[in-house]
C-alpha cells in the first residue's frame, strides 16, 4: 500500500513534519507519495542520508510528486 502526504498549500514546516512521521511508520520496501508546492531540498539529503530511494517529477499542474521507498 501507498500512503500519500499532501503538504499543498502547508506552511513549512507542517510538510515536513508530516513526511518524517510517515516516514518512521515506513517498513522496508514500503512506498509513499509526497505531493508539495516546491521541491524539498532538504529533504532529499536526509533521504539520500538514512539510504531511502526516492524520485521527483513536476507535473503539469505545477505540483511536485515525490515518491520515496523505504530501505
Amino acid at each position: 500500500m501507498t500512503k500519500t502526504i499532501d503538504g499543498r498549500g502547508l506552511e513549512p514546516p507542517k510538510p515536513f513534519e508530516l513526511t518524517m512521521e510517515a516516514l518512521a511508520d515506513l517498513k522496508p520496501g514500503e512506498q509513499m507519495t509526497l505531493l508539495l508546492d516546491r521541491m524539498p531540498w532538504p529533504l532529499f539529503r536526509i533521504l539520500d542520508r538514512d539510504g531511502y530511494r526516492h524520485s521527483n517529477q513536476v507535473r503539469d499542474d505545477g505540483v511536485v510528486e515525490i515518491r520515496i521507498l523505504a530501505p
